[in-house]
């Protein structure tokens, strides 16, 4: 296929998602690699100069192309998978990774970069430059021989099984179905309900169709009085892809690839000079050593465990006492912890939750984010691959006019064939391109999974976000503005490319605490049946509740942090992982899950998310996050808006910067000195009483 028969050779601005078809992939794939190919024998030829531009100008153009759409079709395969789709997907997966892994191996592209003279370079073009050396010897391009060989095959083999892994934790979480009737649903919130029933009904069925899709499994455990209903659901979730799961699911069970995987980074790691893959993981990263990372997750782990013991301890209480539970079970938590919010602050989320109707929810983040960081939002059109996601553009007012700074796509609702979860992801970067000389704008995705709004009376309501939907939206807000509002010129170390990992989720943790300011939040709830704004005493009683077992859900990110990091250090990749799990969660956790659950099988950020060794970066973040938005609490105005001052320097030291300077740089020149633990400490309530 040409470019006029196949979107994916397009050379359209924005990706064709409309016309994008299974059938397309392996043409253009064909067609891309090959151009790829003949780029990167022209530059490293002999007679080709080692000077940047003109690498770049061969090679990098060549391999955008092949990375943008390669990136559309990755993408659908997340939010819209077919078996067509992952057919064509699994078919060019391979020949991809493999073009990718030959070209961060390459002995003579390596030479030619080591060749080229820093003192010739701008700022951002020697950190670029000096990132690609180092992920030349990070990529195999030391290795001769066998060893060259068999580090293509693991990446190759680590793509694939990354890729079944996602497989088999999105097909377990589809393939269940528990359809109740109508004496088991008591309790749970009318909206879950009736889209419970309408989705029975297309199937079918009797009763109430419920699911492990997080809109529908999480309000079932908090609200659900049957704890016979939430033990059925809590079974099949933490089972999922397991040899725990059902006879009929366990041909989903992940254990194999899991161990592979791990099997595959070690010999990796060993091949590349390092200890093990957690040495390798953090090379790039802010972290010294995967010794300091788990120092730094028990130093945490130490302040927040009381807390949690607490927390814990209070569960137990209201439970024997208000509900009759003397012996409360895993599946029983979430039910105890919302009866005691509610019985403790006088509200519940089902009440808030009215009041944030995603409309609303997205007029107050465009509101805060326009103000804040002096930029306009407004709706653009683009092709898109499902009727839920809008398009938007970014501008900044210049005074020869309004710049185009950026555009995104938002894509809030969960649906079959969607991967679990949110994140953000690049579709194209800023660049100022060798080739025409023009000035590239980002763009990007914004992925949710929240539930779709009802009908009632035959017309659709908007959907109602829960506050932790709100501050799910808010934080991939954080990601894509660092990827959009970048100033950098040099794609390789604009927006989020080449910002250290576990400095990665500043941005997103950071527009997460707007969440929680009353001038924020009052301009952008409306009640979905009244309109009525939300009213500030029931604001008050939120904040109250804000840090609410805020302890058990830090040791819950610990234990698995610090699971992650020595599971990739100290653990033989044949062994049962089971003991370790065992030993960190009796270290640091306060409440135990049964022997049967087998969370670690759908752990997708370290399988198959790019998060191996590296999940404590959440944590870490969010040491920097706090800090940073400390400034803001500083300098606020009388009125408690933040400093437009504060907002701009933000921006132009975190944001703009990018991957530009290392991340403690960028850091320093915000705050004026090194982070430190106390901001974070102080907003999670962790702190003894004076």
């Amino acid at each position: 296929m040409n470019a006029t028969e196949n979107p994916l050779l397009s050379t359209a601005l924005l990706p064709l998602f409309d016309q994008l078809s299974p059938e397309h992939v392996a043409s253009a794939m064909e067609t891309l690699l090959a151009q790829a190919n003949v780029a990167l024998e022209t530059v490293t030829a002999d007679e080709f100069p080692a000077q940047w531009t003109a690498i770049a100008n061969t090679l990098d153009t060549a391999t955008e192309r092949l990375d943008v759409a390669w990136g559309a079709v990755n993408h659908l395969n997340a939010v819209a998978d077919t078996p067509e789709l992952r057919a064509a997907y699994n078919a060019a997966l391979p020949l991809v990774t493999e073009f990718w892994t030959r070209l961060g191996a390459d002995a003579r592209l390596y030479g030619k970069y080591k060749a080229i003279d820093p003192n010739g370079l701008n700022q951002e073009q020697r950190q670029a430059h000096k990132n690609a050396v180092r992920d030349f010897v990070l990529g195999g391009a030391d290795l001769v021989g066998g060893q060259r060989e068999r580090h293509a095959q693991i990446q190759e083999q680590l793509a694939e099984l990354s890729q079944k892994f996602s497989e088999n934790t999105l097909d377990a979480t589809d393939a269940f179905a528990y359809f109740a009737s109508d004496l088991e649903v008591g309790g749970i919130p009318a909206d879950i309900l009736q889209t419970a029933r309408s989705a029975a009904q297309s199937d079918g069925r009797q009763g109430y169709k419920l699911t492990l899709k997080m809109p529908c499994y999480l309000p079932v455990m908090q609200y659900a009085q049957s704890s016979a209903l939430r033990a059925t659901l809590y079974r099949a979730y933490v089972t999922r892809a397991s040899d725990q799961a059902e006879p009929e699911s366990r041909k989903f069970d992940n254990s194999q690839c899991m161990r592979d995987i791990l099997a595959l980074r070690q010999e990796e790691a060993q091949l590349l000079g390092f200890a093990n893959y957690g040495c390798l993981s953090v090379a790039p990263k802010m972290a010294d050593s995967p010794d300091t990372v788990i120092r730094f997750l028990r130093d945490l782990a130490g302040k927040a465990r009381p807390f949690a013991q607490q927390d814990l301890a209070d569960l137990k209480a209201f439970a024997r006492e208000h509900l009759a539970l003397n012996d409360p079970q895993p599946w029983d938590w979430a039910y105890i912890g919302e009866k005691l919010k509610e019985a403790r602050f006088a509200f519940s989320e089902q009440e808030v939750k009215q009041y944030f109707t995603l409309p609303n929810v997205l007029a107050g983040l465009f509101r805060i984010v326009e103000t804040l960081f002096e930029v306009e939002i407004s709706r653009d059109t683009a092709p898109v691959w499902n009727g839920n996601v809008a398009f938007y553009r970014i501008e900044r007012a210049t005074p020869h006019g309004r710049e185009l700074v950026g555009q995104f796509y938002l894509d809030p609702s969960a649906r079959n064939g969607k991967r679990g979860g949110a994140w953000m992801n690049d579709v194209r970067g800023r660049w100022m391109r060798p080739d025409t000389g023009e000035l590239q704008t980002p763009v990007a995705h914004l992925v949710c999974n929240f539930a779709d709004g009802v009908e009632v009376d035959s017309v659709k309501k908007p959907a109602l976000l829960s506050h932790d939907n709100v501050i799910t939206l808010f934080h991939e807000c954080g990601h894509g503005l660092q990827h959009l509002l970048t100033q950098v010129n040099e794609h390789d170390v604009a927006g989020i490319s080449g910002v250290e990992w576990d400095a990665v989720e500043l941005p997103s943790q950071f527009m997460e605490n707007f969440c929680w300011e009353w001038d924020v939040l009052r301009h952008m709830t409306a009640h979905v049946d009244t309109g009525e704004p939300l009213p500030r005493a029931l604001f008050d009683k939120m904040l109250a509740a804000k840090n609410f077992q805020s302890g058990m859900q830090t040791v819950r990110q610990i234990e698995a942090a610090l699971f992650d990091m020595l599971l990739h250090t100290q653990h033989a990749p044949q062994d049962d992982f089971s003991p370790l799990l065992q030993r960190v969660r009796d270290e640091v956790s306060v409440a135990q899950p049964p022997a049967w659950a087998r969370m670690v099988h759908t752990f997708s950020h370290i399988f198959a998310g790019g998060y191996a060794a590296g999940y404590y970066s959440y944590k870490w973040a969010e040491v920097l996050s706090a800090d940073a938005y400390a400034a803001f609490e500083e300098t606020a105005g009388p009125n408690g808006l933040p400093n437009p001052e504060t907002g701009r320097k933000y921006r132009q030291t975190i944001l703009e910067s990018g991957g530009s300077r290392p991340a403690m740089e960028s850091f320093k020149a915000f705050r004026g000195r090194e982070p430190n633990m106390d901001a974070l400490l102080r907003h999670q309530g962790m702190v003894a009483p004076a």
